[in-house]
């Protein structure tokens, strides 16, 4: 399993958000990985197999895949800042989406 994992449901349809486009980068900006959700909204691999402890930033290109759809949408992407711990193996962070809300949290 990859230290970190993301999860995109759009819950407008009630179904997984494939095609979503995910970056994950360093606290200084630096690209560190770069993905798409699979057909099950799923990023089963982001990045590095470990990360140092420090802060981190997820940002998920919601606005392309609203548009791609034909859909009005008020958020073009959704960012998540987090802080990875020492001791930890994996972050799980799933995205609850809509056109006009999200919501996230610390997945298992």
């Amino acid at each position: 399993m990859s230290f970190i994992t993301a999860h995109v449901l759009d819950s407008t349809s009630g179904a997984p958000a494939a095609g979503v486009d995910v970056e994950l980068r360093a606290a200084d900006g630096a690209l560190l990985a770069e993905a798409r959700t699979n057909q099950d909204g799923r990023v089963p691999e982001l990045g590095p197999q470990t990360l140092e402890s420090g802060d981190y930033r997820i940002t998920f290109r919601t606005g392309a895949y609203f548009a791609a759809r034909g859909q009005e949408h008020f958020h073009p992407s959704v960012t998540v800042d987090f802080t990875v711990q020492p001791g930890e193996e994996h972050y799980h962070i799933p995205l609850l989406l809509s056109p006009f809300a999200y919501s996230t949290y610390r997945g298992s």
